[in-house]
């Protein structure tokens, strides 16, 4: 018997909502394993190392992944990785069970899921580009952001319900279960490969090689490089903001306020998603990119300028409503701009030196906050007699509100470099979009 499987949006459609159940589940155990190592050990130190294992060894591993990503067909390679994170927590649930789980087995395996995300991430954006139109690129990213807002809200709220009812091991079998749910969605779409390309074929030679060809491609075409120099500040941004934005808040009111606080910020990034799948995008896709940046800057500004809760959840509001869109535009242009052939190698280059942003804005945010900045504007500080005092007050949270205040005015001025560097700016006239070849009707037709 002869099925025929879905393409094109609908394709799109199954796969994202896959995915989505995924991350929910991911989540979910993220969530859980976090409060398990911090009660078992008191340790804050060996609670962040699971963040450190989740997100390091993929990022390095990246290079390589995403040079067999463009060898392989795209969507076994996501199978092959949701298969692998899979086992991953199916280990772990094991381990529960027997009572024999130590704290490495835990790190040994998010580090094994994240060297399995390594190849999923690359292989997901790279297969968009041949299954949906070029017109609803920006959609599809809106939807994609949407799937990560979503599971960040609901995991944090639907872990600690569980915890309470079926404990870890219940929600390990259940990230399992959302496991399966995306492999079945996986076989069941059929996803195009690439014609090969002039750029394919000059990128072919030895493993490492043809990683390096990532980095090559970005650099050789200006306006592709000054994206990447973007984003990387972009990320070091976000990373300063996920820091510091708890302490700040807690410095002027309650821990459940902030619960609020944060949650109307993740509402703010669920809006934005939504916004983006009804949109599409403008014609220009820079102009977004950086006017929603913009927006964002003035938004991180307003946060730090008074000890209010309405001030920031508002200002929060705004930010995170400009994330995806800044985002989804920023995806959508590498789509278009890079070749299928060789998207899994460029992509993974991308997530290699833009993501490497995120780990160095952790590591600076704590000492520039203890060490600096607010030491100056306490009672008696190096900045207690300054107009930044003046305009901020001085105490408790007030040296952080600085480090937003001069964040998001960094941000202001990185646009404003943005509109004078000419091959960003004109990115989108000078670098071409690529024509994927339209498969044959005769194709289409799949034996299940």
């Amino acid at each position: 018997m002869r099925l025929r499987r879905p393409t094109g949006l609908a394709s799109f459609a199954l796969v994202w909502a896959g995915q989505l159940v995924s991350l929910l589940g991911s989540g979910l155990t993220g969530f859980a394993l976090g409060i398990w190592i911090y009660q078992e050990t008191g340790s804050v130190t060996r609670f962040m190392l699971i963040f450190l294992t989740n997100t390091l060894p993929g990022i390095l591993l990246a290079p390589i992944a995403g040079t067999l990503i463009d060898r392989w067909d795209r969507r076994w390679a996501m199978i092959l990785s949701d298969s692998g994170s899979a086992l991953s927590t199916l280990a772990l649930a094991a381990l529960f069970f027997s009572g024999r789980l130590e704290l490495w087995h835990i790190y040994v395996c998010t580090a094994f899921a994240s060297l399995c995300h390594a190849f999923q991430w690359p292989a997901y954006s790279a297969a968009i580009t041949l299954i949906v139109p070029k017109k609803h690129l920006g959609r599809a990213g809106g939807m994609t952001e949407l799937s990560e807002a979503v599971a960040q809200l609901a995991a944090p709220v639907l872990g600690g319900v569980l915890l309470g009812v079926i404990g870890i091991k219940g929600i390990l079998l259940i990230d399992f279960a959302t496991f399966c749910c995306a492999l079945v969605t996986l076989l069941i779409v059929r996803m195009p490969r690439p014609e090969a390309t002039a750029e394919d074929k000059a990128a072919r030679g030895s493993l490492l090689r043809e990683a390096a060809y990532g980095w090559r491609y970005i650099r050789e075409r200006p306006g592709l490089l000054g994206l990447l120099l973007f984003s990387i500040f972009l990320r070091f941004r976000v990373g300063i903001v996920n820091v510091l934005a708890t302490p700040l808040v807690l410095a002027f009111t309650t821990p459940a306020v902030l619960g609020t606080v944060l949650s109307i910020g993740g509402s703010g990034m669920v809006v934005g998603s939504l916004f983006m799948m009804a949109w599409g995008g403008p014609r220009r896709q820079m102009n977004a990119i950086l006017g929603f940046y913009a927006l964002s800057g003035l938004a991180l500004f307003a946060a730090g300028l008074r000890p209010s809760v309405v001030l920031f959840a508002g200002a929060a509001f705004v930010y995170f409503f400009c994330v995806p869109v800044s985002s989804s535009c920023e995806q959508a242009l590498w789509q278009r701009k890079v070749d299928p052939a060789v998207q899994g190698r460029v992509f993974a280059i991308r997530r290699l030196v833009g993501w490497s942003a995120l780990p160095l804005a952790y590591l600076a945010a704590g000492p520039l906050a203890d060490r600096v900045f607010e030491p100056a504007l306490r009672q008696g500080g190096a900045l207690a007699g300054s107009l930044a005092a003046d305009v901020l007050g001085v105490g408790p949270g007030r040296g952080i509100a600085l480090l937003f205040v001069l964040t998001g005015l960094f941000s202001l001025l990185l646009v404003l470099v943005g509109l004078l560097f000419p091959r960003l700016r004109r990115l989108e006239e000078e670098l071409p979009d690529i024509v994927v070849r339209k498969e044959s009707p005769a194709s289409k037709g799949v034996a299940a």
